[in-house]
């Protein structure tokens, strides 16, 4: 591949002109203005100091833009990911917060290697193997989480730290009546006031409005005189270069939490940058967001950043702010640098229980009602791994949450694919191609002697055991059977278990004098059973094209006496002499839902 390739912003930076330029510094000016509160906000969840949120919205935004195949997507600190980075750091024991930085700073440094890992190994439909319900269920989960941890600063509550969802809600209903009467003001009015800004002009940014109007609260309320918390000003510097120890201690007990933050900040950039990408008609490459996201957290965690990813709300807004390439995400991160440098004690009046309320709304719009809603109606196995994957978020370890929702989705999915569907078929005999289609569905009329099934599904190992059984009752019911004749339309692949069992089964029905006969199978499932040697063990003489083929073949080995007497032909290939009309049923409009 071309070093283009690897090294995207060669591509698009080589056709940079000045009206891009302008269009991105002032898409680059609406991101900055959002991820200034958002990046302090997100830290607070991350549990670390505010200006940690905003080395993040730099460094890890800058490497993500330059690496990253997406034109639109804006990488940083996400609400998601840092309650799970708080969740895997204060996992690890009684810490300083000294220590606990250091154990956030190598958390990433080993999602990132993962991350870059997974992209260098071209492994991005990893993440399709992380099923959107999952994502939902456990999206759902950390928002209220987020919200919980959250509660004792809009209420003026102490409360230790590192406490579970159920020890967080026990200690505040504790505490209720020591409720800070000035910091619940100030919540809500930083709160009730993004929300009102929202909903005049969603271009707004509300979230900065909010925390202004919290301020303005604190000092009208004199917040200071009634142990109404502060944030602080920022340090006035560049992030610093720290980088960070892994030692075999480390990686032993960060590995499993950092997997979990690696595939869940992949997911969620990448789910992004293809949602984005449907809008611009730009096509991602999902190696290569791989490997741009692994890079940002590398790099970030050599300067004082902790895991990050893509942010919806700052790429749909970058987005919808007319940015035309990554440089908008990179003039926002300068912008921030600015302020860091000019203007460090933008955050000093800033009191927590502002913050808080922010958070709050942050961790509303988590929460996606329609997708739930959509959940709830569906099949019941997806409200099943929704309801175990949010249940697990909140009551277990973030990690392992994650876990748990992945294993049940599969679980489901092998339990869906392992039990194929055998369905009676028989052509429409009016339709100039005779297709088959469902017998019960249509009423269509069977024959006694030849009776056709359509499989549905692949025949691996783990469904060799449902089909055979299958197979077995529907020639159990059909007592005059001489001719089972499969439809291989719907499989896709046969394993080597798959055919021993056909082959077993052929040889089985031919000692009690029945023909298995197959058709219409796929040229790829044809050419891999010839490859493996198998189609002269299945008897390739029953082996059909087409089911026109089929019939017109295995009519010839029924039994002429049975046919005379049959008093409502199914084929056309029927002796003329049969002793009814041939019957010319078809549905006036075909049902809805399978045929």
């Amino acid at each position: 591949m071309s070093l283009h390739h690897h090294l995207p912003f060669l591509r698009w930076g080589a056709q940079l002109n000045r009206r891009q330029l302008q269009a991105d510094a002032m898409a680059g000016l609406t991101g900055a203005v959002i991820v200034l509160p958002q990046g302090v906000a997100y830290a607070l969840i991350a549990g670390m100091p505010a200006e940690y949120g905003l080395y993040t919205a730099i460094v890890t935004a800058i490497v993500a833009a330059l690496m990253g195949s997406s034109l639109h997507l804006v990488s940083g600190p996400a609400a998601a990911l840092s309650i799970v980075v708080m969740s895997v750091a204060s996992g690890q024991g009684a810490q300083t917060p000294a220590d606990y930085i250091a154990i956030v700073l190598s958390l990433t440094l080993l999602a990132g290697l993962i991350q870059l890992a997974l992209g260098l190994m071209r492994l991005g439909t990893l993440v399709n193997f992380i099923s959107h319900t999952v994502v939902v269920g456990f999206t759902t989960g950390a928002a209220i989480l987020i919200a919980a941890s959250q509660l004792k600063y809009a209420l003026g509550l102490q409360l230790p730290a590192g406490l579970s969802f159920i020890d967080t809600l026990a200690s505040l209903a504790a505490q209720l009546e020591q409720i800070n009467l000035y910091a619940l003001a100030i919540a809500l009015t930083s709160l009730f006031s993004a929300l009102l800004i929202r909903r005049i002009n969603r271009k707004l940014p509300h979230l900065l409005l909010g925390l202004l109007s919290g301020a303005l609260m604190n000092y009208l309320l004199q917040g200071q005189h009634h142990q109404v918390m502060l944030v602080g000003a920022l340090p006035g510097t560049l992030p610093p270069f720290t980088p960070p120890s892994l030692s075999a201690d480390s990686l032993q007990s960060l590995a499993s939490g950092a997997l979990a933050i690696a595939l869940l900040g992949l997911i969620e950039a990448v789910s992004i940058a293809r949602s984005i990408a449907i809008r611009s008609h730009q096509q991602i490459d999902g190696n290569q967001e791989f490997i741009g996201q692994g890079l940002a957290n590398i790099i970030g965690s050599l300067f004082s950043c902790f895991a990050g990813s893509g942010s919806f709300t700052r790429s749909g807004a970058n987005y919808d702010a007319g940015a035309q390439t990554p440089m908008a995400a990179i003039f926002a991160a300068l912008l921030l640098v600015l302020i860091i440098l000019l203007i460090p004690g933008i955050t000093q009046w800033l009191p927590l229980p502002a913050m808080a309320g922010s958070i709050l709304l942050i961790a509303w719009n988590l929460i996606d009602l329609s997708a739930l809603k959509q959940i709830a109606r569906a099949h019941r196995n997806e409200a099943t791994i929704l309801l175990v994957t949010l249940a697990s978020t909140l009551f277990t370890e973030l990690t392992l949450a994650i876990y748990i929702g992945v294993i049940l989705s599969l679980l489901f999915y092998l339990k869906r694919t392992s039990q194929p569907t055998l369905m009676t078929v028989a052509p429409l005999t009016q339709s100039p191609q005779r297709s088959l289609r469902s017998q019960q569905r249509y009423q269509l009329p069977v024959c006694p002697q030849l009776s056709i099934v359509r499989l549905d599904g692949s025949l691996f190992f783990g469904a060799v055991s449902h089909v055979q059984q299958q197979l077995r009752q529907h020639i159990e019911q059909q007592p005059g059977c001489s001719v089972l004749l499969i439809a291989g339309k719907g499989i896709n692949f046969i394993d080597v278990a798959g055919v021993e069992m056909l082959i077993q089964e052929q040889q089985r029905l031919k000692k009690q004098g029945i023909t298995l006969a197959f058709c219409s199978l796929k040229g790829t499932v044809l050419d891999e059973l010839d490859a493996l040697g198998y189609l002269s063990h299945l008897d390739n003489r029953f082996i059909y094209p087409t089911a026109q083929a089929a019939l017109a073949d295995c009519t010839r080995l029924l039994d002429p006496a049975i046919c005379k007497t049959c008093v409502q032909p199914v084929f056309q290939e029927c002796p003329s002499d049969t002793g009814l009309i041939r019957v010319q049923a078809v549905p006036s409009s075909p049902p809805q839902g399978q045929q």
